[in-house]
């Protein structure tokens, strides 16, 4: 699998200017009865090699030399060009090479010679036409009133500017000529360049003709493994040509097709991406052609593993990523574990229709049962169901929609901010092992209310906004930059318990790069990596709903929610991360978390009832190693009491 961009090359003609002079101007010499001056009755130029040619040519005593048409520099110019000489002799061929040294000055349009017979030997007059004063280099692109030209005319005008108001010289014009490919090259316009002869006007003005490689259509071709070329493929092409930002009528760039590969590429349709010419129905234009390689649009995977949160668990999971070829993603998945149960079954368009915005949406419908962390921990005094004895299970079955919209200039442009809005519902049952209604817990010093709802039943109508900016320099393993989210639930208060709260949550993460150590056996980024986290709730709070601290993705070193959980939170964490050989990296980190005190705002305080601290902070040594699935994480934490544990995890904590 790759992503190629073809080195195919559209033949839309060469500049003349590139060839030499002498072949752009034809010169004759016009000297007359020259032969019979030199009173040579028949004269004819042998086979044999040129040197014995001229060795053998008949030479004429020069007398004078003379130049017309020339302005007093330019005479000078051309007696310290020409080799023949007052005093010498001369042939036909050393004239011939006189003029075309003259004409290689660049100065002239026209150059002649005529001999004249004199007492004293042979007059030489070199008839000359000057060039006209440049005044102005136009051009002309070729494309039409449709098309802007990439050529910018400052461009133009500092290439040539210099040379206004002077005699033109045609070898000068041919360095601009060439300095002006040259700027289409630096700039990725790969099919653009100069064609024909500079025209010359007797006015000054001369005018360049350009074929900037303008792109006449863009079209998709399909391939199978094998090269050959299919009818047509399972995918749309409007599917592809969204994905590419150069458009008919635009001028054919390199550095833009290549991102359009890439993002192309980046759908995870293609095995193959490639992109390939032809001359368009206008010989000044080029049709562009996406050649691609489909890839098996389905896929089912099955894994098992252990988490805190899940305990020992197994999954199941199917997606068909390309439905109706319109690269919209249906993907189901079950998980078991003796901990968990989740069934969630989500349909997604990554860019509706032909919507300019490139907007998203998903709609999924899911059904979860988990041990509450709120209730419910490793090391602590569990809260247990009054009438099971066992931890409290939250099972939360519903279904929502959330739509997605990058902030840019164009679909093209990497977005300052994303920002997403949706709605889901959720029916929330406390429940036993057994799956009956359990809504108050067991205690020796009192039961507490574990839903809202006095029957164990909640209904949660929550409206979603979200804004998210991200400035980092790469999403899986950042070194630089930062990223800033922002979340707001609301919900509506109707249903069971007709519960009415507002949450709010932000998380800050910057990162910086630096070099405090240097291994003599790898290289590889080190970055210093900061994130700051918090949250609220206004409102009614159901216990299951508050903010829970401990854990592999809180403060490490606690286990899974054993620091607290409370109406309000703050974290914060520190990281310095580092190589050790190619796929494996360390990280020092420390992490702070609190509740602020806001564990006795919990409705019943679980965290007070579970003997929680409400706030503390850990520290330790952890090890990435690099996976098709993103970083392993597995880190040593340490707590500010001395517990020690190790925590798993896929991907960097932040």
């Amino acid at each position: 699998m790759g992503i190629m961009l073809a080195t195919t090359t559209l033949s839309v003609g060469k500049p003349a200017i590139g060839e030499t002079i002498e072949e752009t101007i034809e010169p004759s010499l016009k000297v007359g009865n020259f032969i019979e001056e030199m009173k040579v009755a028949q004269f004819q130029i042998p086979d044999s090699n040129e040197n014995d040619n001229r060795s053998r040519e008949p030479r004429v005593l020069v007398a004078q030399i003379e130049v017309q048409g020339a302005n007093p520099e330019l005479e000078d110019l051309i007696f310290n060009t020409i080799s023949t000489q007052a005093g010498q002799t001369t042939s036909r061929s050393l004239l011939q090479e006189d003029i075309n040294a003259i004409f290689a000055t660049g100065f002239f349009r026209n150059v002649s010679v005529t001999p004249e017979d004199t007492p004293l030997g042979v007059r030489i007059t070199f008839v000359v036409e000057q060039n006209p004063i440049l005044q102005k280099v136009e051009v002309d692109t070729l494309t039409g009133e449709d098309t802007e030209r990439v050529l910018p005319e400052t461009v133009v005008q500092e290439i040539f500017e210099e040379n206004y108001g002077e005699i033109l010289n045609l070898r000068e014009l041919q360095e601009g000529v060439q300095s002006i490919n040259q700027w289409y090259s630096d700039n990725g316009y790969d099919l653009a360049q100069v064609v024909g002869s500079p025209q010359v006007g007797q006015d000054g003005i001369v005018t360049l003709n350009i074929a900037e490689g303008v792109i006449e259509d863009i079209q998709v071709r399909y391939f199978d493994e094998e090269d050959e070329e299919l009818e047509e493929g399972r995918t749309r092409p409007f599917i592809v040509t969204r994905e590419v930002q150069l458009k008919p009528g635009n001028v054919f760039n390199s550095r833009t097709a290549q991102r359009d590969l890439q993002r192309v590429f980046g759908l995870g349709l293609f095995e193959d991406v490639r992109l390939s010419f032809a001359p368009g129905n206008d010989p000044s234009k080029v049709i562009v052609t996406v050649d691609v390689v489909e890839d098996n649009a389905g896929s089912i995977a099955a894994g098992a593993g252990v988490s805190s949160n899940s305990g020992i668990f197994g999954t199941l999971s199917y997606q068909q990523q390309n439905i109706g070829g319109n690269n919209q993603t249906l993907s189901t998945e079950i998980q078991l574990g003796t901990r968990e149960l989740l069934f969630d079954v989500g349909f997604t368009d990554p860019w509706i229709g032909e919507d300019p915005k490139r907007t998203s949406y998903t709609v999924n419908a899911f059904r979860r049962r988990s041990i509450s962390l709120v209730f419910d921990g490793d090391d602590t005094e569990d809260i247990e169901t009054e009438d099971g004895n066992d931890s409290p299970r939250v099972t939360r079955t519903g279904a929502g929609i959330s739509f997605a919209r990058p902030l840019a200039k164009d679909p093209f442009s990497r977005p300052t901010w994303r920002v997403s809005t949706g709605f889901q519902y959720q029916n929330v049952r406390i429940v036993n092992a057994d799956g009956d209604l359990s809504p108050i817990s067991a205690a020796d010093d009192g039961s507490i209310d574990l839903a809202f709802s006095d029957d164990g039943t909640d209904d949660l109508f929550i409206f979603r906004i979200g804004a998210s900016r991200d400035l980092r320099d790469n999403p899986i393993q950042p070194t630089s930059g930062s990223a800033l989210r922002l979340g707001l639930d609301q919900t509506a208060p109707i249903g069971g318990g007709s519960i009415f709260f507002n949450r709010i949550r932000a998380s800050y993460s910057y990162y910086i790069p630096v070099s405090f150590i240097n291994f003599s056996f790898t290289e590889g980024p080190q970055a210093l990596a900061f994130n700051v986290q918090g949250g609220t709730v206004f409102g009614d709070l159901p216990p299951y709903e508050a903010f829970i601290l401990g854990g592999t993705s809180s403060v490490r070193g606690f286990g899974e929610g054993e620091l607290s959980s409370g109406r309000t939170f703050v974290q914060a964490t520190a990281e310095y991360r580092f190589p050790i050989i190619s796929v494996v990296g360390g990280a020092l980190f420390f992490d702070y978390g609190s509740t602020l005190g806001t564990d006795t705002d919990v409705p019943g305080d679980p965290a007070i009832l579970r003997d929680l601290p409400g706030s503390g902070f850990g520290y330790g040594l952890g090890v990435r190693i690099q996976s098709p699935l993103g970083p392993i994480r597995v880190d040593f934490g340490i707590s500010d009491d001395g517990e020690e544990m190790i925590h798993f995890g896929i991907g960097e904590k932040f």
